[in-house]
């Protein structure tokens, strides 16, 4: 069976459920017609689809592909884990998830019984099964040590235990059952490994075509050269005797070479160490060594048969490998010693005897050597003895019924276990079924099948059974043979639960005996080797006994009672492996082998038993789910029980009560014909629904485009109606500037020509009153002088002209000189006030030194010394007049004075710090708003200032009581005639956080006097009000987003007008508005309301709802908060 996955099939498209396979019937419970032809003819229908499982009820059945599939990868392990066996196609990995969940939460230890003929593909069942185990436990260090251990167990029972044989490359040689112990988590912790009934047999010998144990031809092909001449090997196969006689020396999909390098790493990890790895490569060097022994047999003088070892090299070989001497070997080889009570007798062995010794010599230690290095993995992988309320999942991989041309004792023996396993598979099988029908209230519907009761009766029997009868034949003294063995000649034939099987007796006494010889375990005892004394106790001289041992019949039969007590303590689940050829090729189907694989594993039985009279049952849960779009009153949803919608869906459809049953879970479905209508109708419905969400979808879709096709419009024509009316204005606005400039140039003209005609208007008065007095004058003089002659006159006249000339000259430089006379005497008073404080300086000075001279030096030091010190005051004071900081009583700054000065600087520094305080508080005072904001700007710092990054932002936004002007509105006004708030404190629109889907919606939030009301943003409808005195406290995130969450006292909750519990608000003015109303609390309540800021809050939406963890997560990349509901918890990313 191929290892690694991808079904071509399944690969890149979706999968459907167990019902809706349409590759033959996936769950053969549903078989129209229960006939072992019919369920053939479904396996290999579902085969040649490359469908190789197939369901029972709960049992897999499994069909070698002898072909890699990829259906076995992690994709697969992610899409089978958590998931019913009815969600997806038949798989391995299906039944071995839901006894792991079932174990893991139910807490009931499970176990895989895995069955089938050699080659149907067990082994690697088993191994898909504990991979898919590892794949979906814990993680961790420790955990995956025992993982790694777990997994790493197989390599090494598979080179000591596996062999190839006609119908396997790696058939299983003896059964193997491993407890695998997982802890409350569900995390592995150890595992047991039990071994039964290895084929010692094949050690010595191997029928055509087949193949020795793997570790041997591992250990010729991948040891090398040194390790090979140290353990006396070589490398050709055919050179050793217990290696050729199948004539196959290797196998064309197995790398001996690579395996023997994987099986000693597997050994190491496990924990082999390399003195234990040593000695069993020497104890296989020494069978093979062995097993090249010859004995030449001859005849001694008393007529008895006698022999003796032909070739010495190979039997000295085998000494240095076991530690012991040539001489005790071959004396051990060649006689046998025979004890009494009272005797100890030496008889020679002839050639056949001797070879006989030889052959149970190596069997033996082959046999005890995989037993102690199964104890060793064990003790290995054992879960710590710390560990507490460890669960079990058990997995079973051991051979299944096998016919032969000639069946021995190994095949005696290995059907008495399938019979063992059957029946426990009917009992607990039926005891489920039974149990369930009782638990569901329907009635039991008795079954007819194969009882092999009476084969394992036959067998088992303490005192009559076969067992019974070969154990006393061993036991007989005197000379006993096969011949003698229940008065047959050479055959018997039992009627088994699967085939008639003819065993032949010969060799069943032998082989039930399993005796070696007590001189061969002394001698074994007797070896330098430390296993080997481990292996062979009874060989010890202490411990000598002449009791016999224990037959292998007994031993077996033991075991299988241990195995069927431990497998009915655990609820075991089944995997039936089928072989499809014998000639190991893919895709072919032999009809007939597979029918014959399908009696003997007893499938006919296994539907019958499931289908009790209904051919499929679900729980009501499920059925609902699966087939409510049936019906149109459990469309969309059903509000009543699930077993009611359950039964409206099948009247729905036309069935009446004959066709199915109602349990008090379950629905049970007569006719498989029922379940495939039912199938059938819900795939009609399920396309009608998908047509009609494909229909919306698309109408979504196109109108979402169409929207945004319009808004795309609408942009474009707004920025073209811009520029439209841009490039317009600018047009105009260019006129309208030329108009501008043209109007201001024509009016300043205008001035200009008004201001040259007053000017010219001017300078013609001037001429005129010029003219006009000398013309006065004229006149005045022709008056005067009337009776003087005309040219007197005329020459005063001339005279007259240069005194008004003289004039204006001496008027221009008296203006210049008054002009210049002005500075002068101003530029004289600066350097006066200049020169007098100079002289003021040089006469305090005069005067200071002049009172000086009267008085001594030492008299003059203080008053000097006083002077210089007024005049340093003096000087600050100056200094510090100019540089005095602002106003504002928190400026901290003061002019650094000098040393000198310091305690007068401090004291004038308090004195100053007093005058601001007092200025400040009579500037409060007259202005009582003022005062109001400072105090809640106070308030926040307090409550606020480094415990929220928000905070820093609202400082410099003064604070406002009413943002949307809510005092002056009318539907207020209304409002307050209802519920008496007149005063608000606080009002503004802020955005309600949803506690279902975390949305947004608008909404007023109102803070009164005695309460905060929550009001429609249209229509100011009253939505909620509480009461001040039940709110319990605020709580707001450390960042710098604006959620803050009202919490309504748990008390208050059981009132229906408090019934919606905590708010969760959204508003930019987050710090004004929990600064208000704790200042509100705190004056009209006398109580300090708890502000809590914490990146986690929990929140109660509802009374009869848990509280809810709303999140917060900072990233600095997000402008605005986004909300998110995931389950219990509201995650807010700033």
């Amino acid at each position: 069976m191929a290892t690694r996955i991808l079904s071509s099939s399944s690969s890149g498209s979706s999968f459907t459920s167990v019902l809706e396979e349409t590759n033959g019937c996936a769950d053969m419970v549903l078989l129209e017609e229960i006939t072992l032809d019919s369920i053939v003819r479904n396996l290999k229908i579902r085969y040649d689809n490359g469908s190789i499982y197939t369901y029972i009820g709960s049992v897999v059945v499994s069909v070698n592909p002898y072909r890699t599939l990829l259906i076995y990868d992690q994709d697969y392990i992610s899409l089978y884990q958590s998931k019913s066996m009815l969600e997806l196609p038949p798989h391995i990995y299906a039944i071995v998830d839901e006894a792991y969940r079932s174990m893991r939460d139910k807490g009931v230890d499970q176990c895989l019984i895995i069955t089938g003929e050699s080659g149907a593909g067990k082994t690697e069942a088993s191994k898909l099964s504990m991979q898919y185990v590892a794949a979906v436990s814990g993680k961790g260090a420790e955990v995956g040590r025992v993982k790694e251990q777990l997994l790493l167990s197989n390599p090494i029972l598979e080179a000591f235990g596996n062999a190839k044989t006609i119908r396997n490359d790696n058939s299983s040689r003896f059964g193997k059952y491993m407890d695998i112990e997982f802890d409350f988590k569900g995390d592995p912790v150890g595992g047991i490994v039990s071994n039964y009934l290895l084929e010692k047999s094949r050690v010595v010998g191997q029928n055509t075509g087949e193949r020795n144990f793997h570790i041997f031809y591992q250990l010729l092909g991948g040891a090398t050269s040194d390790v090979l001449e140290m353990l006396h090997l070589q490398k050709e196969v055919y050179s050793y005797h217990y290696l050729s006689q199948g004539g196959c020396s290797y196998i064309l999909t197995m790398d001996d070479s690579k395996q023997f390098h994987a099986t000693i790493e597997a050994m190491e990890v496990i924990g082999f160490s390399p003195e234990d790895i040593s000695c069993v490569l020497e104890m296989l060097s020494a069978i093979l060594n062995l097993g090249n022994a010859k004995f030449k047999g001859h005849t001694l003088p008393n007529g008895s048969n006698a022999c003796k070892l032909d070739n010495l090299k190979y039997v000295t070989y085998a000494c240095d490998m076991l530690g012991c001497s040539r001489e005790l070997m071959e004396e051990c080889l060649t006689k046998r010693s025979v004890e009494t009570k009272r005797d100890y007798v030496l008889k020679p062995l002839s050639a056949a005897e001797g070879a006989h010794a030889r052959d149970a010599l190596c069997k033996a230690i082959y046999g005890r050597m995989f037993s102690w290095i199964v104890g060793k993995i064990n003790s290995s992988i054992k879960a710590s003895s710390s560990v507490r309320k460890k669960k079990c999942m058990g997995v079973l991989d051991i051979y299944g019924f096998e016919v032969f041309a000639e069946n021995g004792f190994e095949q005696f023996i290995i059907n008495y276990c399938n019979e063992k396993l059957q029946q426990v598979f009917i009992e607990l099988t039926l005891k489920s079924e039974q149990d369930e029908y009782e638990r569901e209230g329907i009635e039991w519907t008795h079954i007819d099948y194969f009882n092999n009761a009476v084969i394992c009766e036959l067998i088992e029997h303490p005192k009559q059974g076969i067992l019974a009868y070969l154990d006393d034949e061993c036991l007989r003294p005197g000379e006993t043979s096969d011949d003698t063995f229940l008065g047959l000649p050479e055959q018997e034939l039992l009627l088994h639960y699967a085939a008639e099987v003819t065993y032949c007796a010969e060799g069943f006494l032998e082989k039930n005996r399993d005796l070696l010889y007590k001189s061969l375990s002394q001698a074994m005892y007797a070896c330098d080797r430390s296993l080997l004394k481990e292996l062979f106790p009874e060989g010890s001289p202490d411990g000598n006994s002449i009791k016999r041992p224990l037959t292998a019949g007994y031993q077996f039969r033991t075991s299988v009672a241990e195995l069927m007590k431990n497998l009915l303590s655990k609820n075991p689940n089944y995997i039936r492996c089928i072989k499809p050829n014998d000639l190991k090729e893919p895709r072919k189907f032999d009809e007939d082998l597979v029918r014959h694989q399908a009696s003997y594993l007893g499938l006919i039985e296994n539907v019958k038993v499931r289908r009790a009279g209904y051919a499929y049952r679900q729980l009501y849960e499920q059925a609902l789910a699966r087939y409510k779009m049936l019906a149109t009153q459990t469309w969309p949803v059903w509000k009543g029980r699930p077993k009611d919608g359950v039964k409206e869906v099948l009247k729905s459809i036309g069935k009446h009560s004959e066709d199915f049953s109602m349990g008090r879970s379950k629905v049970f479905i007569r006719s498989p014909k029922t379940v495939f209508e039912l199938e059938e109708l819900r795939r009609k419905r399920v396309e009608e629904i998908a047509t009609l969400i494909q229909k919306t979808y698309r109408g979504s879709v196109k109108r979402r485009r169409f929207k945004a096709l319009r808004r795309a419009q609408l942009v474009l024509s707004t920025n073209y109606r811009t520029h439209v009316c841009v490039h317009k204005y600018q047009k105009i606005r260019k006129a309208a500037i030329v108009i501008q400039k043209y109007f201001r140039g024509w009016k300043a003209r205008k001035e200009l020509r008004r201001l040259k005609k007053g000017l010219k208007a001017k300078a013609a008065v001037v001429t005129i009153r010029k003219y006009y007095r000398m013309w006065k004058l004229r006149r005045e003089l022709k008056r005067r002088i009337v009776k003087k002659n005309f040219r007197s006159a005329l020459r005063r006249r001339g005279n007259k002209k240069k005194e008004v000339w003289a004039v204006g000259v001496i008027a221009k430089y008296f203006y210049g000189w008054k002009a210049r006379k002005l500075y002068r005497e101003m530029r004289h008073g600066v350097k006066m006030a200049a020169a007098v404080v100079v002289i003021q300086k040089y006469c305090r000075g005069w005067m200071v030194r002049r009172a000086l001279k009267s008085h001594s030096k030492e008299s003059a030091e203080p008053i000097i010394a006083a002077f210089m010190w007024k005049a340093m005051c003096f000087r600050y004071l100056v200094y510090l007049k100019s540089h005095l900081p602002s106003k504002s009583p928190i400026d901290r700054n003061w002019p650094n004075p000098p040393g000198y000065l310091r305690e007068a600087s401090d004291h004038l520094r308090k004195m100053y710090h007093f005058w601001r305080c007092k200025a400040l508080r009579e500037f409060y005072n007259e202005n009582p708003n003022e005062k109001r904001r400072v105090t809640e700007k106070a308030r926040a710092s307090t409550l606020f200032l480094g415990k929220k990054t928000l905070y820093p932002r609202s400082v410099k936004i003064p604070f406002k009581a009413d943002r949307i002007n809510l005092r002056n509105d009318p539907r207020w006004t209304k409002l307050v005639a209802e519920t008496h708030e007149q005063r608000v404190i606080w009002a503004d629109v802020v955005q309600k956080i949803n506690r279902s889907d975390a949305k947004k919606v608008p909404m007023v939030l109102a803070v009164t006097g005695n309460s905060f009301m929550l009001l429609d943003q249209k229509s100011y409808a009253l939505k909620y009000r509480v009461d001040l005195n039940n709110l319990e406290q605020i709580s707001l995130s450390p960042f710098s987003d604006s959620i803050f969450v009202m919490h309504v006292k748990p008390s208050r909750l059981a009132d229906p007008s408090y019934a919606k519990g905590d708010f969760l608000f959204q508003n930019p003015n987050v710090i004004e508005m929990v600064t208000k109303l704790h200042a509100v609390i705190k004056e009209n309540l006398k109580k300090t309301l708890p502000i809590n800021i914490a990146k986690e809050i929990q929140v109660c939406f509802k009374a009869d709802e848990s509280s809810c963890a709303v999140t917060f997560h900072h990233t600095g990349m997000v402008y605005s908060p986004v909300c998110k509901r995931k389950g219990s918890t509201i995650e807010i990313v700033t």
